[in-house]
């Protein structure tokens, strides 16, 4: 008889370690509460270790023909003058892969077509993660920021922190081959390519969490941004109200003392909630659905898989989480635009990049 894993929780995490297990023969059941998979969304950039896992889900190449290379990478002052390159060909050279820029919903359906029909069940709310081991193997919970699983595991504490800055995002119909980031006066804003024609674009700012901005989104926008360089107002000027969303960022108050519980397993958001700074939220779910469902099939003893699973992903996942609070202090703080650069640059290209 498969042993069996219950997943709380649809999204990219989880997805990918449905298919893994799936594959190694177990019998999965994934419960989500959204009723069904999104159907919009902006993009995620998959760095090469990502696409690593996706290879190894055996869906890698099928990502990368929904997705788009980044050629170049920028760093910008409001002005338009350069900060600095990320340096996208030597990371090819070193990884033999590049960035890949892909849509949220198109990585999901890619996830999705890989697993049997009802492997997973839209509109299935768990309440009590505990309640599940009794009638399975393992759980894995990748119930996301506001992760129940987590706060019933380890209590309030280990709850999402405002990080004090919101973000604007959508899409735009333009053209972009690279992606940008223009840092300003305590706000940035960044740009990324997308098939079809389309650009991704996102704006960070400080604002009080929760607190409707004075004359609507895209008035603060203009406010915050329309001062800068012609590459943000050429985004700018394509805007409409329904054109935006915006969501405050938050990571965890606390770092969390272990990611296993028992037979169950934090994943994702729900292990290490991060700011978006260092653009590897999506990233990190994935090497964590994939590294949980790999030793689990590793190993006879579910204990000893995810004793492995935690030791190979929490020190990684949490110092990346620190690097990305620390970017986004560095940005959003009254400091010099070259103090910001220094102190910024050196997280990102360091620390932000995948390993060799």
């Amino acid at each position: 008889m498969p042993k069996k894993a219950i997943i709380v929780g649809g999204g990219i995490g989880g997805l990918a370690a449905a298919v893994h297990l799936q594959a190694s023969g177990w019998d999965v059941e994934v419960r989500e509460r959204a009723p069904g998979p999104p159907d919009t969304g902006t993009s995620v950039g998959l760095w090469p270790a990502a696409l690593g896992a996706l290879d190894e889900l055996g869906v890698g190449q099928a990502a990368r023909r929904q997705a788009r290379p980044a050629s170049r990478g920028t760093f910008l002052r409001a002005d338009g003058r350069l900060i600095g390159n990320v340096d996208f060909a030597g990371l090819r050279r070193r990884t033999g892969d590049t960035v890949h820029v892909i849509a949220r919903p198109a990585l999901f359906t890619t996830l999705t077509a890989a697993l049997d029909d009802g492997v997973v069940g839209y509109g299935e709310e768990v309440t009590d993660v505990r309640a599940l081991t009794g009638c399975c193997d393992v759980v894995i919970a990748a119930d996301g920021l506001r992760s129940r699983a987590r706060t019933t595991l380890f209590g309030a504490a280990y709850g999402p922190r405002y990080s004090g800055v919101t973000a604007w995002h959508g899409t735009v119909d333009l053209d972009t081959e690279g992606i940008s980031e223009t840092w300003g006066p305590r706000a940035r804003f960044g740009v990324t390519p997308r098939a079809g024609g389309h650009t991704n674009w996102f704006a960070c700012a400080p604002v009080p969490e929760r607190v409707p901005v004075p004359g609507g989104d895209l008035a603060a926008l203009r406010t915050h941004f329309g001062s800068w360089h012609p590459g943000v107002r050429r985004v700018l000027d394509r805007l409409r109200d329904g054109d935006i969303s915006r969501n405050d960022l938050y990571d965890l108050a606390e770092p969390l003392p272990g990611y296993v519980s028992g037979r169950i397993a934090l994943i994702g958001d729900a292990a290490h909630a991060m700011t978006p700074d260092l653009g590897r939220g999506a990233c990190e779910a994935l090497l964590d659905g994939v590294t949980v469902a790999r030793e689990l099939t590793a190993r006879d003893r579910v204990e000893d898989a995810l004793a492995a699973y935690d030791a190979a992903r929490r020190r990684p996942t949490q110092r990346l989480a620190r690097a990305a609070r620390l970017m986004n202090r560095a940005v959003h703080t009254h400091l010099p635009v070259g103090a910001v650069r220094n102190a910024a640059m050196r997280v990102f290209l360091t620390v932000g990049r995948p390993p060799a």
